[in-house]
């Protein structure tokens, strides 16, 4: 099946192909603190987390405690899990967080 991503181009296609060679963590760190800002790095982790706690069902307060994130932070990522292109969810599902 074929995904029609609005990023889609060859420099996004050669990144995503460039991590998808990575073999374990500790090349996932090398290579994402070369390209990555420290801050981008965090950033997308809390993202993460934030979808991992939203499926969890905590609230965006007891999310905004937890991970620093700002309501329209969380209220966006809520909207990807319910009405985007289930990157998320793949993911989730991929590392054993089901829905509750």
């Amino acid at each position: 099946m074929s995904y029609n991503s609005k990023l889609k181009g060859d420099q996004i296609d050669k990144l995503f192909k460039a991590i998808l060679k990575l073999e374990n963590i500790e090349e996932c760190y090398r290579f994402f603190e070369d390209i990555c800002t420290i801050k981008e790095i965090k950033s997308i982790a809390q993202r993460l987390q934030v979808a991992i706690l939203l499926r969890e069902n905590k609230t965006y307060s007891e999310i905004e405690e937890k991970t620093g994130a700002s309501t329209a932070t969380i209220s966006r990522i809520s909207r990807c899990l319910n009405y985007g292109a289930d990157g998320y969810n793949l993911i989730l599902d991929r590392m054993g967080y089901k829905k509750k």
